[in-house]
């Protein structure tokens, strides 16, 4: 998947607007014009690079836009404001963050991450899944194939969007 999908298929799965887009960017210290924006939301051919429109930063800076818009503002102990970390370090881990931030801003369990993907047709296991949530440096942790991510971004969108 590019970072273009990523990005049309969260928008149509939680029916957000061009405004709402902006917004969440925004809110990821990213401001973004109309235009890219229209760029962004084209889908690309599947010859193109991952990241021809949107960029790895970019799109996990509308991640953490995303947790802000859905969550709130992350505040430590003494009520400071705490930046969102930007952890894609190399390509094979843009779909671990990405099922990571989606979880974290709309408050899914893992039970709910096997729900969606169970709509979309498709089964993980509580290991598997466990796997894919770990932390690169952990023995256990398993990169997400572009599987992973399709399955739940769809079954949000047949979950969302069915009502």
């Amino acid at each position: 998947m590019n970072n273009n999908d990523i990005v049309i298929r969260l928008r149509y799965a939680l029916n957000l607007t061009s405004a709402d887009l902006r917004h969440i960017f925004s809110l990821g210290d990213l401001e973004i014009s109309g235009a890219t924006l229209d760029k962004v939301m084209t889908k690309q051919d599947a010859e193109t690079p991952f990241d021809q429109h949107l960029s790895t930063h970019d799109l996990e800076a509308f991640l953490n836009g995303l947790v802000v818009y859905k969550r709130g503002v992350k505040k430590d102990a003494q009520g400071q404001e705490v930046k969102p970390s930007f952890d894609i370090t190399e390509p094979a881990m843009i779909n671990n963050v990405v099922i990571k931030k989606i979880k974290i801003a709309l408050h899914y369990t893992s039970e709910d991450l096997q729900e969606l993907m169970e709509l979309a047709g498709d089964q993980i296991s509580k290991g598997e899944l466990s796997a894919v949530l770990r932390s690169p440096d952990h023995r256990n942790y398993r990169p997400a194939g572009d599987r992973y991510l399709r399955k739940i971004l769809k079954g949000m969108a047949l979950k969302y969007r069915s009502n």
